[in-house]
């Protein structure tokens, strides 16, 4: 085969008819088999149905441009989840599968296969948007910050102080940071594309980043209390931005109302709400820490206060006057599991619920630090905050080999990955969610828990992380300071002060870089719903193209030179009329392939005729 010249199919519209299909719905698929693989005597879908796999009977075929043929067929939505995978018949005899991993000639295992499922329901915006990611302490302090005086627990520090990012007073440094000071910034994230602002919690607790709540109540007064809340989600209303919250599904803080009126008190109300022992003396915390302690979902009273209802924690900040666009909930993947007990799905379904009561137009995620796939499928969460298909792998594939980073992340500063294998990874880790659910991912080169990208990554490696999160399926997300340029070896070295005033040495070229990347995504849609197909991976770089039935875009990305990108013409629509969208290089036709600049840390973008395939 030659190169870009596989076999495709994905979740996408330009390959399933039906992006919200409904059960026992009959939806069209279909595949591209380019001639150079072979004669093809017939294409099946061999689905599971009711447990049982069963193929599909008829398909039928259609010509289309460069030697491609496209085959059709249809499955059914026999059950709320469904698996399939392709059976390509030559006329040779010879018969090749075809599921998320690619070609295989020997019959796959079912956990690869394409997945089509009923639970197509996040709002529309959250697939389009830009989300900037704030720790409100270290964002923007307002006049009013100066006259809260600190609490007994926090170390106060000026504005231009260095953050401490180990030891017991990393988590109680607090630097004033309030929510007016965000809508101070407004103009700053308008200009930057964004339009979801995303807030770590901002419920009064006894740390600096707030997940160990005392109450879930009410805003902390410390970032301006209830009303500093509405006046924000309104000005962020005003110029067109959601506002997501984030929410400790998994704990509280020892510190919380509930905590309290169980703690060494077993006939309380509230004593159900976590693991108590000896006589309520004693309790699970997340990871042993005991200002974490760990609530228990068996408790009905817990689920009322918590989630069910419009009464409840989740709905309250969904409803005016605050109206909160969505929640993105911490620990989600531990949240309802210890031992034997596992109702992590029933929570985050239960979550869900509740938040379409309110409003259907409101967005779910869950943080999911490993493999989220087989768990996240839209039932639920609509999408992860995890590291696994994309963070992880672009860091070590950029890597500069530093060994002082975060130990909650395991695989920095250990071996460079190859561009391949960065591919072979995001393939793997991505190969099990619906493609709904890769739209509603988060795609971060860096977050509040994990060292700063710039701080992991070779010289020059953030602008073409930032193409590829900005280009690549999913939600792109900026985490404060990412567009300045600023480092940290860890999560909590990463929380710096922004440099509004010159506080920091910053990098301020990728200000305007993530402000062109964000237009470029809004202007192509095409990198919102379009397919995903590689075309190339080599030990140094990359190429895929994105598609729908009207856009075509090429994107190509480079760590050390690659003098050697070539892919066959007929892997994509014609390169002759290729416009640079992004990079400002070329591509080059020679005989039968397409010649990719390979430049050192380059990432190019390239607007394509469109397939023009229609249903």
């Amino acid at each position: 085969m030659h190169e870009g010249l596989s076999s495709h199919h994905d979740g996408s519209v330009l390959y399933v008819s039906n992006q919200r299909p409904k059960l026992f719905d009959q939806v069209k698929v279909r595949i591209r088999v380019h001639d150079s693989f072979g004669k093809v005597a017939k294409v099946s879908a061999r689905q599971v149905e009711n447990g049982e796999a069963f193929f599909s009977q008829k398909s039928s075929s259609a010509a289309g441009e460069n030697g491609w043929s496209w085959w059709t067929t249809e499955i059914r939505i026999s059950n709320p989840s469904i698996s399939y995978r392709f059976l390509i018949e030559l006329v040779d005899g010879s018969c090749y599968w075809l599921n998320t991993l690619g070609h295989s000639r020997i019959e796959p295992l079912d956990a690869f296969d394409f997945r089509m499922n009923i639970y197509s329901d996040a709002p529309e915006w959250s697939k389009e948007s830009v989300m900037y990611q704030i720790f409100p302490d270290r964002f923007a302090r307002s006049s009013a910050a100066d006259s809260r005086p600190a609490p007994s627990w926090a170390i106060s520090k000026k504005w231009h102080d260095s953050v401490t990012g180990t030891g017991p007073n990393a988590g109680t440094e607090l630097f004033g940071g309030d929510l007016d000071g965000i809508i101070e910034h407004l103009d700053h994230l308008e200009a930057l594309g964004v339009s979801i602002v995303y807030l770590t919690p901002f419920f009064p607790a006894q740390s600096n980043h707030r997940y160990d709540a005392s109450s879930f109540d009410q805003v902390d007064p410390l970032l301006g209390g209830d009303e500093a809340l509405v006046r924000l989600v309104e000005a962020a209303h005003r110029r067109g931005m959601k506002v997501m919250g984030d929410l400790t599904s998994n704990h509280s803080g020892k510190a919380h109302e509930w905590f309290q009126a169980a703690y060494e008190n077993p006939n309380a109300e509230e004593s159900d709400f976590y693991y108590f022992s000896e006589g309520n003396k004693k309790y699970v915390s997340w990871f042993d820490v005991p200002s974490l302690p760990k609530f228990n979902w068996a408790s009905q009273e817990l689920r009322k206060r918590f989630v069910d209802g419009s009464n409840s924690v989740v709905a309250k900040w969904l409803k005016a006057p605050y109206k909160l666009d969505g929640w993105r909930i911490d620990v989600a993947n531990m949240t309802g599991r210890l031992g034997d007990q596992d109702m992590y799905l029933e929570v985050g379904q239960l979550i869900k619920k509740t938040m379409h009561e309110q409003n259907p137009d409101t967005f779910l995620l869950g943080e999911y630090t490993s493999d989220a796939a087989a768990h996240i499928q839209g039932d639920g969460y609509h999408g992860a905050m995890t590291y696994y298909n994309f963070t992880k792998p672009l860091w070590r594939w950029f890597s500069n080999g530093t060994d002082e980073l975060h130990p909650g992340f395991p695989g920095l500063g250990q071996s460079v990955l190859s561009a391949k294998d960065f591919v072979d990874s995001y393939v793997m880790f991505t190969a099990a969610f619906p493609w709904h659910v890769r739209q509603a991912n988060m795609n971060a080169l860096d977050t509040h828990d994990t060292p700063r990208f710039k701080t992991a990554t070779l010289a020059g490696a953030q602008r073409v992380g930032a193409g590829l999160q900005f280009t690549l399926p999913g939600v792109p997300v900026v985490f404060a300071g990412d567009e300045f340029g600023l480092g940290g070896h860890n999560g909590e070295n990463s929380r710096t002060p922004m440099p509004w005033n010159g506080e920091r040495e910053t990098d301020k070229s990728m200000t305007g870089i993530y402000s062109q990347l964000a237009r470029l995504r809004k202007e192509n849609n095409v990198l919102i719903n379009g397919s995903l197909r590689w075309v190339y991976a080599s030990e140094e770089a990359v190429a895929f193209v994105r598609e729908d039935q009207d856009s075509t875009i090429l994107v190509a990305a480079c760590r050390h030179e690659d003098s050697e990108i070539a892919i066959h013409k007929n892997a994509i629509t014609d390169a002759s009329k290729a416009e640079n969208l992004f990079g400002g290089d070329n591509l080059e036709l020679k005989g039968d392939q397409v010649l990719i600049p390979g430049k050192p840390m380059s990432v190019n973008v390239w607007r394509l005729p469109a397939t023009k395939q229609k249903w």
